[in-house]
């Protein structure tokens, strides 16, 4: 989402939530996060599954070194045992080779994503192999630059809006949803905002 957006996003979410108000007062404007549509990105997901944003890059600059240009194609002729040799798990490799298979036999469309609904995207994701809502709904927030889109499964998120809100406890996902429901059209906004608000504050990672 880039600046302006961000900016009306926070000015409307301002005007319907007392709590952000505030905290938007204190914190101000979130930091601009996009990552380019296509192929890529979809790789640097999986490889960056459960891994440090530094060990993440050194994993995926050895797998791009195998590669002749950065295209499913050409993954796919890489050996299994090279890319388990670069860093990738077993079933990460799993992962990368469907991917690289759905796109490269038109069985997954990504080029034609962004045109789809968020909803009709994030199914068209998810029936990809190692990718769950929760990626989903992180590519259409930072690729397809989507606007109402509210990661619920993240823990940070949820960390986040206990305080903001100050719950008892960490809401469930479903209850998050249902607290943030009405920040639509700008809930993308918001999760941007929470990021910002968990990181600034230095909150704990537990409830």
């Amino acid at each position: 989402m880039n600046k302006e957006n961000m900016m009306l996003g926070m000015e409307a979410l301002s005007l319907i939530d007392e709590d952000i108000k505030k905290a938007y007062t204190e914190i101000g404007l979130p930091a601009e996060r996009s990552s380019p549509e296509g192929f890529e990105t979809f790789l640097s997901t999986i490889i960056s599954q459960q891994l440090s944003t530094k060990v993440a890059m050194i994993i995926k600059d050895r797998v791009v070194a195998l590669m002749e240009d950065l295209t499913p194609e050409s993954l796919l002729n890489i050996p299994d045992q090279s890319l388990r040799d670069a860093g990738l798990s077993w079933r990460k490799v799993e992962y990368a080779k469907g991917l690289a298979e759905a796109i490269a036999t038109n069985r997954f469309d990504i080029d034609n994503l962004g045109k789809l609904s968020d909803d009709d995207a994030i199914k068209a994701i998810t029936e990809i192999k190692g990718f769950g809502r929760w990626s989903a709904e992180i590519y259409l927030m930072f690729s397809l630059d989507r606007k109402d889109v509210f990661p619920a499964d993240d823990l940070g998120l949820l960390v986040a809006l206990k305080h903001l809100k100050g719950l008892p406890e960490k809401p469930t996902a479903k209850q998050a949803r249902e607290i943030v429901k009405h920040w639509s059209p700008w809930q993308s906004a918001g999760a941007l905002f929470l990021w910002q608000y968990y990181h600034q504050l230095n909150l704990p990672k537990k409830a």
